[in-house]
C-alpha cells in the first residue's frame, strides 16, 4: 500500500469512527450500503478512474458521488464517499480496495459497541476450520458457478441462529463478494480488523491437547510479553505438533521447540 493510499484509509477510518459515534446510526445499513458501493466501483472501472483523478477537483469529484449516490444509500454513505473521493489514492482499485474494508469495519464496530466482539472473532476463526475441514462445503461457497442468492442462503443455513449477526454478515459479504480473496485469506483479513479495533494481534496457537482457562489466560500473557501488544488467541488442538505448541503472529511461526524463544509460554502451559 503506498503512502497516498495509506493516509487515504486512515482518514477514510477516522471519519467512520465518527460517525458510527452517532448511536443513531444503523451499522449494518451502512456495511450493507458500502458493499453495495464496493460491487459499482469493481464493476465501473472508467468511474473509479474519474473518482480516483489527481487533477481533478475534489470537490466536483465530492459532487458527482452525490449526484449518483443520493437517495440509493443512506446519508452516512454519501458524506464517507464523498470524504473519500477528496483524498488521494494511488490506483483506482485502492479505492474500491478501502471501501470494501470500511463495510467489514462498520460491522466490526457495531459487534464491539455492542460488546461481541471477542464472539465475532471466535466465531471467524471457527468456521474457517469448519470449512478448512469439509472439501465439499468449501466447494459450495467458493463455486465460481454458484449464484450469490445461493451462497448466502447456504451461509444462513449454517450461521443463522448459531452467530452473531456481524459474523453472518461478514461471511456472507466474503462468499457473495470474494474480490480475488480465497475464503480463507479473507477470514484472517476480518480477523486481523477484529483484533486491530482494540489495539491487539492475532495469534495462531496449535496446542497437542486443549488448554484450561488459567493455561490461556497465562499464555496470552506470555504472547503478550513476547509481541509487544495485546494478543487475541484463535486456539486449535493436532496431537501431531511439535513440542507441545506452535505459535503464528502474522507471518512469523514459532515452534515450542525452538529454545528460548517460547520458554515462557512453555512453562504456562505446564503450569
Amino acid at each position: 500500500m503506498s503512502g497516498a493510499t495509506r493516509q487515504s484509509t486512515a482518514a477514510a477510518r477516522e471519519q467512520l469512527d465518527a460517525l458510527t459515534d452517532n448511536t443513531s446510526v444503523d451499522v449494518a445499513a451502512l456495511s450493507s450500503d458500502l458493499q453495495d458501493v464496493t460491487r459499482v466501483l469493481d464493476r465501473e472501472v472508467t468511474l473509479r478512474r474519474i473518482l480516483t483523478d489527481p487533477a481533478a477537483p475534489g470537490q466536483a469529484k465530492a459532487d458527482l458521488v452525490a449526484h449518483l449516490l443520493q437517495g440509493k444509500v443512506g446519508a452516512e454513505t454519501v458524506d464517507l464517499l464523498s470524504g473519500m473521493v477528496r483524498s488521494r489514492w494511488s490506483a483506482g482499485r485502492d479505492l474500491s480496495d478501502a471501501t470494501e474494508q470500511l463495510s467489514a469495519l462498520a460491522l466490526i464496530i457495531g459487534a464491539d459497541k455492542a460488546g461481541e466482539l471477542d464472539d465475532v472473532e471466535d466465531e471467524l476463526f471457527r468456521f474457517g476450520r469448519v470449512v478448512a475441514g469439509n472439501l465439499e462445503l468449501r466447494s459450495a461457497l467458493t463455486d465460481n458457478a454458484a449464484s450469490t442468492s445461493a451462497k448466502a442462503e447456504l451461509v444462513a443455513n449454517l450461521l443463522g441462529g448459531k452467530a452473531k449477526a456481524a459474523t453472518v454478515a461478514l461471511v456472507t459479504s466474503l462468499v457473495t463478494q470474494p474480490r480475488g480473496r480465497s475464503l480463507e485469506s479473507g477470514l484472517e483479513e476480518y480477523s486481523r480488523l477484529a483484533a486491530g479495533r482494540r489495539g491487539r494481534v492475532v495469534a495462531l496457537v496449535t496446542t497437542a491437547v486443549p488448554m484450561s482457562d488459567a493455561q490461556k489466560q497465562r499464555l496470552a500473557a506470555s504472547l503478550e510479553t513476547l509481541a509487544g501488544h495485546p494478543v487475541h488467541l484463535n486456539l486449535d488442538v493436532d496431537p501431531q505438533v511439535l513440542g507441545g505448541v506452535r505459535v503464528q503472529i502474522g507471518d512469523e511461526i514459532i515452534e515450542g521447540t525452538i529454545a528460548g524463544r517460547l520458554d515462557s509460554a512453555n512453562r504456562s502451559l505446564a503450569g
